[in-house]
Order: structure tokens, then sequence, then C-alpha cells
């Protein structure tokens, strides 16, 4: 609120309505532009009102319906209308003192009604019930509010530190089950490929064992038909001694120092024939069976 006066003229600024006097009493407003008043008839420019919007921010401290105390930052946009300039300047000495005031008295009485959750879920319906009582209150003064903010909800620094360690549980809880659902799947996935590598090894050692077999059997076949007068046992006995001592020549060649114990003799020998021989049996018997 200001004041241009001069002895015969004064000035109102752009966005701005002038209020002029006539012997100290209200007479009109004056548009913005540079006017000429009558001095000797009394008449004066009392002063000039902005019509910008102006800002101010209101700083709350209240408590929640659970009983945490908290601190709004409530941003008020406010203008003054240009038809009721007048009741603007004559009724308000500190509108923004009144302002503060309505604000503080409303926020006070819808807040702790609700828990500090729904604090921050529902602050639009707290600027909402600010913005109605001020519309309804301020206007009559000649003030228009164009908006209500609220720009920050801030609780207790213990209460912050609290509500950030349960969301940091939550979140490592979270983080537990999925870590703990990936390692069961890791360790279903390895079973099942120890499985699969087992039936596989399996599987090879049987192929190993028949073929080793096959080729046995086809040994004596063609040593008995090339060498009259041999029968298969003794081909097989043949067949034995001769991996045996090639056995213990490939031990004795090894460059490895490892000491093997092996029984040596014509018994052992025939023993090792024997058993052979009971599993070229049974692998032919298991073919015919299939």
């Amino acid at each position: 609120m200001g004041n241009t006066c001069c002895f015969l003229c004064g000035c109102v600024d752009q966005a701005s309505v002038g209020v002029v006097e006539r012997w100290g009493r209200f007479e009109r407003l004056a548009p913005p532009g540079f006017h000429f008043f009558n001095c000797l008839a009394g008449q004066c420019l009392a002063g000039v009102l902005s019509t910008r919007i102006h800002s101010l921010d209101v700083r709350i401290e209240t408590k929640t319906k659970d009983n945490v105390f908290v601190q709004l930052v409530c941003s008020i946009q406010y203008r003054i209308v240009k038809e009721n300039a007048d009741d603007a300047f004559y009724e308000l000495a500190n509108p923004r003192e009144q302002i503060q005031a309505y604000v503080f008295d409303v926020v006070r009485a819808i807040v702790p009604r609700m828990a500090l959750d729904e604090l921050f879920e529902q602050k639009g319906e707290v600027a909402i019930a600010v913005l109605e009582e001020l519309e309804k209150v301020m206007g009559a003064y000649g003030y228009c509010i164009e908006h209500i903010l609220m720009v920050d909800i801030i609780p207790d620094d213990t209460v912050r530190r609290a509500m950030n360690e349960i969301n940091a549980a939550q979140r490592l809880q979270l983080a537990s089950v999925y870590k703990g659902e990936a390692e069961k799947v890791l360790q279903v996935k390895r079973a099942e490929a120890e499985a699969e590598a087992k039936y596989l090894g399996g599987v090879g050692v049987a192929r190993q064992r028949q073929a080793i077999t096959d080729g046995l059997r086809e040994n004596i076949l063609e040593f008995s038909h090339k060498v009259s007068g041999t029968s298969a046992k003794e081909v097989m006995d043949l067949i034995m001694i001769t991996q045996y001592f090639d056995t213990i020549k490939d031990l004795g060649n090894s460059s490895k120092n490892t000491t093997v114990f092996i029984p040596h003799g014509p018994g052992h020998v025939r023993d090792i024939g024997d058993q052979i021989r009971n599993g070229l049996m049974e692998a032919s018997s298991a073919q015919i069976d299939q």
C-alpha cells in the first residue's frame, strides 16, 4: 500500500488501483494512469493497491490423530478484486495476518482428525477446506483466493527416521523372499543337472561295457576260425593273460610315482578270466531278454 500524491495530480501504476478521497471520505477508485485532483475541493489520492497475485507461505505446527507432531507449509496465492478495492483498503489493516490466522484455524481443526498416513494421502482435501474457508471470509473484504498449495508436510525427526526404518525393513524382507526363491530354483536346477549327468554317465558306462563285450566276442570268434583246434575258453584265457601283462607294462612305464599292489600269479589270472566270462554271459543273457 503506497501513496503517490502531489499537489494537483497523481499517478497510478499499471496493475494497480488508486483510492480517491474527498475531505477524508472515500469518493471513487482511480484506474491506472495519470489523474488530476481538485485540491481546493478536498480531493486527494489516499493510496494505491496492487492487483497483482501475492503469495503467502504459512508454516503450521499441529498434531495428527495418531499423536504425531507435524509441520505443514501452506502456500496461499491471493489478489485484490479491482471492483472491491475500497473494502480491501479500508476494512483490513494487515490482510496477511488475517489470512494466516484463518489458515491456522482450519488446518488445526482438520489435521487432528487424520492419521499421519492419511494426511500424506489427503493433503489435497486439507487444501480444499482451507480454500473454501478463506474464500468465504476474505471475499467480504475484497480479496480473491486464487490457489492454495500444501507445499510440504514435515513430521518430527524421530518419526521420519522410524518411517524410513520401517520401509527399509519391508524392502529387506521382500529382498530376502526373492533371494530365497532364487536359491531354491538354483538348487532344483542343480539337482536336475546332477541327476541328468548321472543318468548319462550310466548310459555311457553301459555302452562302454557293451562295446568291450562285443569286441571280445569278435576277437574270440575270429581267433577260433583262424586257428583250428582252439576252443573259445582257451582263446579267452589267452586274451586275458595278454591284457594282464599289458596292464602291468603300462603301470611300469607310468611316469607317476605311484605304488600299486596287484595280486600276481596264474590263479589270480584265472580268477580274472572267470569274472570276465561271467560278465559276458550276463551281458548276453540281458540282450536275449530284451
